[in-house]
């Protein structure tokens, strides 16, 4: 936490309170606020803040005076007296990539940390080239992906890498399996990203020419083929998300992951018809958002803002399997909750602007990840919270199934 960040009026600001994903946000810190701690609402319509507020207070008295702050991302201004105002600032207002940069750059600027569920990969890396030296002169700490994108995999990556030998070669696989249905939110922002896969490129490839890379070390991801997974009894199925490149530049940044790491990351499935079904699914979805028409009718479907019921939600569940190997060690753990792109994802988000604001975590700034900037701070939250990190089992290679 930067200094001169401690006398500000508000140690959390919550802009996007009003949606549905931030309204659930809104309600897990107003549960979970530490004594004493200082909250605030930012969107640009007071007549919904008002009537967040008021269900807040159901939740929590102590809010009743709750700070209601203007702040929209068509008026810079308005989020620059946010960031300003705040010691950390959550935003759940996407897509990022149409939304996103202008209170990246307040926060970058005011020294003020900074979260959000985005998992659109190209907004990411233009945030890292246009924000993050400014950020890493002011102290702030930018982190993205702070939701189902990509907490599961990043804080399950790290849990597993404690489980192995350390400083040896380490290899994991990530699998992630769930009930969920996909949200408003997620749809719209996939399919802007789909859209333009030359622009994701470009913004990855300048983003590598500025980041630097570890000496003595190698660090990759590895795109896989759909296979038989033998140990954890599925199908797996290549799955193009952020999730990889934030576990990666989380090993890039903990010299702890290793000499030589190596992350590959899939979907899992039960039947090999679904395999098959998935990956002609996923080509036909990316030929059809080329084409604007089909982009705006796929996107009807699931207008943005709305989300299951509660009901739906208590159905609902994920688990990721994580298979490390390392010193002749092979580790299967799980990280396992219950509906993740809403009540785990509001919860996820929330811990992690609590950490920032409360815990001790190691000093850093800049564009960084969950696992680098509060890794076993949040591992402890999360548990707490009831998302489970469990060792499934741990053994010695020659005696492991593959």
């Amino acid at each position: 936490m930067s200094p001169r960040t401690h006398s500000r009026p508000f140690d959390v600001a919550l802009l996007g309170a009003t949606g549905f994903t931030g309204a659930l946000t809104a309600e897990y810190l107003a549960a979970h606020l530490p004594p004493g701690a200082r909250l605030a609402l930012a969107g640009r319509n007071q007549a919904k803040l008002e009537a967040v507020r008021d269900r807040l207070v159901g939740i929590n008295q102590q809010l009743e005076g709750i700070a209601l702050l203007h702040g929209e991302s068509s008026d810079p201004q308005s989020l620059a007296r946010v960031a300003e105002s705040a010691r950390v600032v959550i935003t759940t207002v996407g897509p990022y990539l149409e939304h996103g940069e202008p209170l990246v750059a307040a926060c970058a600027a005011a020294g003020t940390d900074y979260v959000d569920l985005t998992g659109e990969p190209e907004f990411v890396d233009r945030m890292h080239v246009e924000h993050h030296a400014t950020a890493e002169r002011t102290g702030a700490r930018t982190v993205h992906a702070c939701g189902f994108d990509s907490i599961p995999h990043d804080l399950g990556a790290l849990f597993t890498v404690q489980q192995l030998p350390p400083g040896v070669p380490v290899t994991l696989r990530g699998v992630v399996r769930t009930n969920a249905t996909i949200s408003g939110g997620t749809l719209h922002a996939g399919l802007g990203q789909l859209s333009r896969p030359r622009a994701m490129l470009q913004a990855a490839a300048g983003r590598r020419r500025l980041e630097p890379q570890p000496r003595g070390r190698q660090v990759r991801t590895r795109i896989g083929r759909p296979r038989r997974d033998h140990m954890l009894g599925a199908w797996l199925i290549p799955l193009p998300t952020i999730d990889p490149d934030v576990v990666r530049r989380s090993a890039l940044a903990r010299p702890d992951y290793g000499p030589d790491f190596t992350y590959s990351h899939y979907a899992g499935a039960r039947h090999v018809a679904t395999v098959a079904g998935a990956l002609a699914g996923f080509t036909a979805a990316l030929a059809a958002v080329q084409v604007p028409p089909l982009r705006r009718a796929v996107g009807r479907r699931i207008p943005q803002g709305e989300g299951p019921s509660a009901e739906r939600r208590d159905r609902t569940w994920f688990t990721v399997d994580i298979v490390g190997e390392g010193g002749g060690q092979i580790v299967h753990t799980q990280v396992s909750g219950a509906d993740p792109g809403y009540t785990e994802t509001a919860k996820m988000l929330a811990e992690s602007a609590l950490s920032l604001a409360f815990d001790d975590n190691p000093p850093t700034a800049g564009q960084v990840t969950t696992a680098t900037v509060m890794g076993e701070n949040l591992l402890r939250r999360l548990g707490d919270a009831g998302i489970s990190f469990t060792v499934i089992t741990s053994q010695t290679a020659t005696h492991a199934g593959r």
